[in-house]
């Protein structure tokens, strides 16, 4: 193996809270929010670089309007779909009281706000139906299932995240019938005319995972602004290093990592499960997964895209939570169990005696921490000319041999070069 470094490149904002509280002030929101209301503030279920600099600096512009923030929880059926799980997801992100500045407040209660024009009501959290305003907090990314103008961001924050459970499985049951853009244009429009909503702060990231820009924006020009967000967002997105990949060796899967575990976008798996085995093509053959993140609490979701695994991964998947967020989501696939060994040695026999006629030690291979850390990986030296003659890669020393340990697995996580 040798390491491989991609020269990321991109715009990067060095204040992400002072930008936050420019655009806010921007919105001129003293016209609408009046001493004492409460103002609910999304939190989600993603790590997001900037996110407690950003909830903070939220907080800080409301309390300056003498109004009261507060945040909630908007990760439809994340944590367990408890409230105490959802407070728990947010700590594991930093996202405790203290850091962000205001009181955090988390419930699964829904209230109807709505009926959609196809025929099914329309939920939101109750603590925020309840709030005088909401104030919606997310990145905007391509999504790892739908795909359209509007994907991962602050319309389906609005919509799956603060629908809690009950909304997140009453969308997604929708999308199958009706499809995610024919959804978002029925419903979406109803949540932001409700008066409700005052702004929408979007975070866009760079493929190292910093904060390529902030984006305050005014309900009312989110459906017209959010798909150039995206579309900025989608150029920047983190990519394997190589095209062509006969295996591709995961440290880790994790809802903080991607909504489903992985991001398919990134392992080109998102309109379909396995690629074809024995149809040539420029993808990822084979994936294969050696642990979950401390962060996603036992939620394997995702372990279903992959052809191996760990069986350490198995016996710490949450079955119940896992199949919680994979019937909510409308993902079954995604909690389907792929061919699991104890040992890294294991996967690598199996998964290189199935790669066709290429011998093992030609195979390409690389190893990497997750889909979202891809700055640097390792890489099999069947790719090292590759790597050599491509100005947007380095490689960083000498070759090295796999590090088995005696029982044949590999460290926890791809050490740091």
């Amino acid at each position: 193996m040798v390491r491989v470094r991609q020269r990321v490149t991109g715009p990067v904002v060095a204040d992400v809270a002072a930008e936050v509280t420019r655009g806010l002030g921007a919105l001129d929101l003293a016209a609408r929010v009046r001493h004492g209301d409460g103002v609910a503030i999304t939190a989600g279920s993603r790590g997001i670089t900037d996110v407690v600099p950003a909830l903070r600096a939220i907080a800080g512009s409301v309390r300056l309007l003498g109004a009261e923030p507060f945040v909630v929880p908007a990760m439809g059926s994340h944590g367990g779909a408890t409230a105490e799980g959802q407070r728990r997801v947010l700590a594991s992100y930093g996202l405790t009281e203290a850091a962000v500045g205001c009181p955090i407040r988390a419930s699964m209660d829904v209230v109807e706000v709505g009926r959609s024009k196809l025929g099914f009501s329309l939920w939101q959290d109750r603590l925020a139906a309840e709030a005088d305003h909401v104030v919606v907090c997310n990145r905007v990314k391509p999504h790892t299932l739908f795909s359209g103008r509007y994907e991962s961001g602050l319309v389906k924050m609005l919509m799956i995240g603060l629908g809690k459970q009950a909304g997140a499985s009453t969308y997604h049951r929708a999308v199958m019938a009706h499809g995610w853009q024919a959804v978002v244009a029925d419903v979406a429009p109803v949540l932001l005319e409700g008066g409700k909503v005052v702004a929408g702060v979007a975070l866009v990231e760079r493929g190292d995972k910093r904060t390529a820009e902030v984006a305050v924006l005014a309900p009312e020009r989110w459906l017209d602004e959010e798909p150039h967000l995206l579309e900025a967002a989608r150029a920047l997105l983190p990519q394997l290093p190589f095209a062509d990949v006969d295996l591709l060796v995961l440290d880790r899967i994790g809802k903080n990592i991607s909504g489903a575990g992985l991001d398919t976008n990134v392992v080109e798996r998102k309109e379909r499960l396995h690629p074809p085995t024995y149809e040539p093509h420029g993808g990822v053959r084979y994936i294969a997964v050696r642990g979950l993140t401390p962060e996603t609490a036992g939620n394997a979701i995702g372990v279903g895209l992959v052809e191996f695994a760990r069986s350490r991964v198995l016996r710490e998947m949450d079955v119940a939570v896992t199949r919680l967020n994979a019937l909510t989501a409308g993902d079954v696939p995604g909690a389907m169990l792929p061919l699991d060994y104890e040992t890294d040695r294991e996967i690598f026999d199996a998964a290189l005696g199935a790669i066709g006629l290429r011998p093992p030690e030609e195979a390409r291979i690389v190893w990497a921490r997750d889909t979202s850390e891809l700055d640097e990986v390792a890489c099999s030296v069947a790719l090292l000319g590759e790597a050599a003659a491509r100005d947007d890669l380095e490689v960083v020393g000498a070759p090295f041999a796999l590090p088995f340990d005696a029982a044949g697995n590999l460290p926890d996580l791809l050490p740091a070069g």
